[in-house]
């Protein structure tokens, strides 16, 4: 039975004048005015694109290897799409030296508003030391960079994956959209590091019993890597009753990043370490990921009910939780050496779970 396509949500188009003010918000600074006439020709432009929904303005045809070889797709996307697979072919090379992304998931850093570092920049220091301890390669992500770059962005997941699996594109597909001007997306670049790496170390403080902002950005943009369909010519693009008809027929989900190896580290000062840690976890398990083990798991409050002014004060006094920290480290790095090696029990590989979503 088909499933219905739900319309009515989305407001129309912005007119003229409303788009107009928007685009120009970009150029408020007075040290644009002299350039008023040139900036009056780019919102021409702008509003041209807006209308006619230039989302991807290069494409070429898919070409072999997909269901319809005369789609148009964008030339962005098969970029990034052939960058994932080199860095696949890599990963399961034997000869690829182990690497370990660390993400440091907290917004703050001595470049933006706080005026100071985070500590969980320097608990991902304090991982990534003993990492190459393990001799592994270390990939240190840190997704401050979100406040402090000029114009570096993760744009919000769409929920494509809500009207069907199918639907929603490894890699994401949704960005850049140049006819709404989401462009700058960082995720392009995040997908080959996770593709890339054997082992992944999250670090992340508890904002409202939850994971910071930056790293829930990513997480939700990772959907596309759990089920996500890598071919949008079977879905003609973003139509949502092809990709409800696709995954009707039967989808098998793919896992695009299982069988990498994971520890997360939370920390915090008042409440909601436990639940944060869990929720990770457990989203990185139904990716398919594989924990390193109890030690891999670690939640800690650090100067708990303490002044946010001496938080820094706290860390340094607290020596145990670095050990802790560093154990997660190493923890991964042994579990990347059992996975690569084919030694690292297992014991679910293999089974089939008769509800797959």
């Amino acid at each position: 039975m088909p499933s219905t396509v739900r319309k009515g949500q989305a407001p129309p188009p912005h007119p003229r004048e409303t788009f107009k003010n928007i685009f120009f918000q970009k150029f408020y600074d007075p040290a644009y005015d002299k350039e008023r006439a040139a900036i009056d020709r780019l919102e021409a432009i702008a509003w041209d694109a807006y209308q006619e929904g230039r989302k991807a303005p290069y494409t070429r045809k898919a070409g072999p290897g997909f269901a319809d070889p005369d789609y148009d797709l964008s030339v962005e996307w098969i970029e990034t799409r052939q960058r994932l697979q080199a860095a696949q072919a890599r990963w399961q090379e034997a000869s690829t030296p182990s690497q370990v992304l660390v993400i440091a998931g907290g917004p703050r850093n001595d470049g933006t508003c706080p005026g100071e570092i985070s500590k969980t920049w320097r608990l991902a220091q304090f991982a990534a030391e003993a990492l190459r301890a393990e001799a592994m390669q270390v990939d240190l992500l840190d997704l401050s960079l979100l406040t402090s770059d000029y114009q570096r962005h993760i744009h919000p997941c769409k929920g494509c994956v809500s009207t069907a699996m199918p639907l929603c594109h490894w890699p994401c597909s949704c960005y850049p959209n140049h006819a709404l001007g989401q462009i700058g997306d960082w995720m392009a670049e995040i997908y080959e590091r996770w593709v890339s790496a054997h082992g992944v170390l999250l670090l992340t403080p508890t904002h409202w019993y939850q994971a910071a902002s930056p790293l829930k950005l990513m997480m939700d943009r990772l959907v596309c890597a759990d089920g996500g369909n890598p071919d949008p010519t079977l879905t003609g693009g973003k139509d949502p009753a092809k990709a409800k008809a696709v995954e009707l027929e039967g989808w098998p989900y793919p896992k695009h990043l299982a069988g990498r190896t994971y520890g997360v580290v939370v920390h915090g000062d008042v409440a909601g370490i436990e639940g944060a840690r869990r929720s990770l976890c457990d989203w990185l398990d139904w990716m398919g990921l594989i924990d390193a083990g109890p030690a891999s798991r670690l939640d800690r409050y650090i100067g708990y009910y303490e002044p946010y002014a001496t938080s820094h004060e706290a860390l340094d006094a607290d020596h145990a939780v670095a050990e802790e920290v560093r154990n997660t480290a190493r923890a991964v790095a042994r579990a990347v050496q059992e996975v690569r090696k084919g030694t690292l029990s297992t014991p679910d590989r293999g089974l089939r779970t008769p509800r797959q979503k």
